[in-house]
């Protein structure tokens, strides 16, 4: 065997590993953002993950000797990306105010359902019916989360539902980008619209941060770094519809990190929900996987 063809071999099985280490850290950024809701305003926990996902994104590229590219190629979708993504970080800390963070997780879990429902309008892939039948039955799974325990709950969820569409179209504007920046600058261009927007918005709900605000909002800003890091590090390795199984471990640490740090466990019908919600969006990957125009 090449020594490359070992290199892809190598890259292929650890693909796995880097996507489940990823998708655990997701949920502990978003856990420590509800911790952060508690006692300021969403913009200023967005703009801290953002304006601290800039400062330690920047030791990466010396890292791994990388030019810095400050405007990057087709810049207009990379804006709008980034904006997207921005939205999606914004409606779901917000929604953290509100509802669980394992319930909030498993919300979120339709995304890969709204990205095959909306790949026939961004990327003109054709989406067939066992496909769209899969987006209805994971639908539903989700209106079995969507049952709200508390007063005020229902816009919670209104809200994380709303994030996992804006987090849908970003990955697929993410694909349509993939062959034209490289990850680190598109991570970077990512931040920096992201701290510039809530710099300008942040200033009209601020409140001045005690030693342990800050050092949280640091740790959105880490947490968020590493996890776009071993996501990016899987793609290089495995394609995504290999991948896309894995995201699933989110609700490992977001279930644990809600126990432990909120008391918060899912009821039985959130279970339910997830698995409908899971078994549906593996259904979809595993078609594509097979037969991509069916």
């Amino acid at each position: 065997m090449t020594s490359s063809a070992k290199n892809s071999t190598k890259s292929a099985l650890s693909a796995p590993l880097f996507m489940i280490v990823g998708c655990l850290l997701v949920p502990l950024m978003d856990g420590t953002a509800k911790l952060l809701v508690a006692d300021y305003s969403f913009s200023q926990v967005v703009w801290g993950r953002y304006f601290f996902h800039l400062i330690s994104l920047l030791p990466l590229f010396l890292i791994f000797r990388e030019r810095i590219s400050f405007v990057p190629s087709q810049i207009k979708l990379q804006t709008i990306r980034a904006l997207f993504l921005v939205g999606d970080t914004a409606l779901f800390f917000a929604a953290l105010s509100f509802i669980p963070l394992a319930n909030g997780t498993a919300v979120f879990f339709i995304a890969p359902l709204i990205m095959t429902a909306l790949a026939p309008l961004v990327l003109s892939e054709k989406v067939g019916w066992h496909r769209w039948g899969a987006v209805l039955v994971g639908f539903s799974g989700t209106l079995l989360i969507l049952q709200p325990e508390a007063d005020g709950e229902w816009f919670g969820y209104f809200l994380a539902f709303g994030a996992a569409a804006f987090y849908a179209i970003y990955l697929l504007l993410t694909r349509k980008l993939a062959a034209t920046s490289s990850p680190l600058n598109t991570l970077l261009y990512t931040a920096i619209i992201g701290t510039l927007i809530m710099s300008i918005v942040v200033p009209f709900d601020w409140t001045t941060p005690d030693l342990r605000g800050w050092l949280l909002m640091l740790t959105t800003g880490v947490i968020g770094t590493l996890s776009h890091f071993f996501i990016i590090k899987a793609f290089e390795g495995g394609d995504a519809s290999h991948l896309a199984p894995f995201t699933y471990s989110e609700i490992i640490s977001a279930t644990l990190f809600g126990v432990i740090v909120f008391g918060q466990f899912p009821g039985i019908s959130t279970w339910i929900g997830i698995s409908i919600v899971m078994a549906s969006g593996l259904y979809i990957f595993k078609r594509e996987q097979k037969r991509p125009n069916s």
